[in-house]
């Protein structure tokens, strides 16, 4: 049985204002609220997007409040799109490679990197294969700057995980279903 996950969208910072709550993928929010300044996710992990169609900036939330844009990192106060994170396995791998196509140096992690540069010695990752799980690039140590949301899979350069540049300053896995009993 899929699990519903669920997350509120509030107009104003510290949960006030018009509400919207979501329990499923939603294309186009802007019918629901003209602008969003804070978010609370109750159960699973979702990505939000400022343009809709999940197009634009994507901030990954995983449940926890949320009291005003600058807590998930976000440039503004606009949210347009979500969807749920699914991904069914406990389990967490990722190896990074040092250049396109899965060639030069690789690491292989299963446990959140803060600053990815002290146990990897590169500032760009190039290609990514997620074994298990979903992970959350962040272009800053830290986990702070833009985000990139990595399902599993292979991303032979980082141009599919939709980034400009392959500098990854940190990253981490996502939890969301796995760890909401």
């Amino acid at each position: 049985m899929e699990r519903i996950g669920k997350i509120f969208f509030y107009e104003d910072k510290n949960f006030q204002g018009r509400l919207h709550e979501c329990t499923s993928d939603c294309t186009e929010l802007s019918s629901h609220f003209a602008h969003c300044n804070s978010i609370r996710v109750e159960t699973g992990a979702w990505v939000i997007y400022e343009r809709a169609n999940y197009m634009g900036s994507q901030y990954v939330l995983m449940r926890g409040e949320y009291a005003d844009f600058q807590r998930w990192n976000g440039f503004n106060d606009t949210i347009r799109s979500c969807r749920l994170v699914r991904h069914n396995s406990s389990a967490h791998r990722i190896r990074v490679y040092e250049r396109p196509d899965f060639s030069g140096q690789m690491v292989e992690f299963s446990e959140d990197m803060p600053a990815q540069t002290e146990q990897w010695h590169h500032r760009d990752i190039c290609s990514a294969h997620v074994k298990d799980g979903a992970w959350v690039f962040y272009e800053h140590p830290n986990y702070r700057g833009r985000q990139y949301l990595l399902e599993k899979g292979e991303y032979r350069r980082h141009g599919e995980w939709g980034a400009l540049h392959a500098a990854v300053g940190s990253f981490r896995c996502v939890h969301g279903f796995l760890n909401d009993t």
